[in-house]
């Protein structure tokens, strides 16, 4: 019996092997010789131009400076590439799995990490993260979940409304003011059809809004409380539903074929999760310039985009370089640009080296963007569960086949 406990346990040590062979990133001239001629597969939404653009600028960046090779995988949906590494797991491949890092947010990190698909702890120890504002920024958790270094963050997003001023003279300041203006102005609101993210974070937005104890988003979703905290949602959906473009019989797939029903003259207010979308969007040509920014007199939800390794990735090493670089002043600043993405940063500017913190001083965020003052409170994200459980119940309602 002794004999066979020595087995197994040998044969236990064997299976822990590969882990013990994944490059450490507190060792980074390790890291960054192991990357070199490393391919990056980056499962990422493809379904903005600008994103794009950005990624592979990304991509010319490391391959310059540390000769890794780095290919979008443009995703509809980021769930595709969390059954990936899910299915490759099933099927016993615990080793180079077709996905070397995920944008992720949310549900898909929890259930990840929840399944021990990822690679990790990794971020805090990346070179850049000493420049993070971890803690003015929600860097630390995703939707409540705490990141626990599983994912890197590298870019900080809040929910704004995009309202033209041709057409709407002030801010609508609240879920209340934006049903008033919507029955006085029928067809010319819309928001993108759940479970595109955009238009589940809008359902968020206006259950976090409507709630009569918004305390009760942090915890998982309950049979016991849903019907209760979501009654006042489906209220107001009730009444705002027939009020929509098309009657809210269709919906805009996405936040880009939303802007363009903005920028045709079909609709006057749009949701958006950058704070500098519609500045972005103007210097693109993508809207007019009579287009403004409101948030909420109550605040918005704000988060942080990350991007996160699996566990069976053959390319770990590139994968943290890739992350590493996005975290990185230089990739910082050129996000936030609003000609490139207008993303908020992840960093504290303040500590940051006087070249680079001059880099983002010349910055200009463009007519439209509001300032860190008049952005508000930054609510909270509601427990992943929520937005699952919402997203299907909206799809039981209005869905659009």
């Amino acid at each position: 019996m002794k004999h066979i406990a020595l087995a197994a346990t040998l044969f236990a040590g064997m299976l822990a092997t590969p882990a013990l062979s994944d490059p450490n990133p507190a060792e980074w001239d390790t890291v960054k010789a192991e990357a070199h001629g490393q391919t990056i597969f980056w499962h990422a939404w493809g379904g903005s131009p600008t994103t794009n653009a950005f990624i592979d600028w990304v991509g010319q960046q490391v391959n310059a400076e540390f000769g890794v090779t780095l290919e979008h995988v443009k995703l509809t949906d980021t769930a595709d590439a969390v059954t990936r590494v899910l299915s490759e797991k099933q099927a016993g491949k615990h080793t180079d799995g077709a996905v070397d890092l995920i944008w992720i947010n949310g549900a898909n990190f929890a259930s990840m990490k929840d399944a021990g698909l990822l690679f990790g702890p990794f971020a805090e120890d990346l070179p850049n993260w000493q420049f993070v504002d971890a803690e003015g920024k929600t860097v630390r958790t995703d939707f409540t979940v705490p990141v626990e270094g599983y994912e890197a963050p590298w870019a900080m997003a809040q929910v704004v409304f995009m309202y033209d001023t041709a057409d709407i003279p002030a801010p609508l300041p609240s879920a209340a003011a934006i049903l008033e203006w919507s029955k006085a102005n029928p067809g010319r609101f819309t928001y993108p059809q759940p479970p595109d993210f955009l238009g589940t974070t809008f359902l968020k937005q206006m259950l976090v809004e409507l709630a009569d104890d918004p305390s009760a988003l942090a915890a998982p979703v309950s049979d016991d409380s849903y019907d209760r905290v979501t009654a006042p949602l489906w209220g107001f959906l009730e009444e705002l539903t027939p009020t929509l473009w098309r009657q809210g019989r269709a919906y805009p797939a996405n936040g880009p074929r939303q802007i363009q029903l903005m920028n045709d003259g079909e609709v006057d207010l749009a949701i958006s999760f950058s704070p500098s979308e519609a500045s972005t969007a103007i210097a693109n040509y993508e809207l007019p310039d009579t287009v403004r920014t409101f948030v909420l007199d109550k605040g918005t939800i704000g988060n942080a985009s990350f991007v996160a390794i699996p566990y069976n990735s053959g390319s770990k090493a590139g994968a943290m370089v890739v992350a590493d670089f996005l975290m990185s002043p230089t990739a910082q600043a050129h996000a936030q640009d609003p000609s490139v993405l207008g993303y908020g940063t992840v960093l504290n500017v303040g500590v940051l080296p006087p070249e680079d913190r001059a880099a983002f001083e010349a910055l200009d965020l463009g007519l439209a963007t509001l300032t860190p003052q008049q952005l508000g409170r930054v609510q909270d994200e509601p427990h992943p569960s929520w937005m699952t459980r919402i997203a299907e119940d909206w799809q039981a309602r209005y869905g659009v086949q």
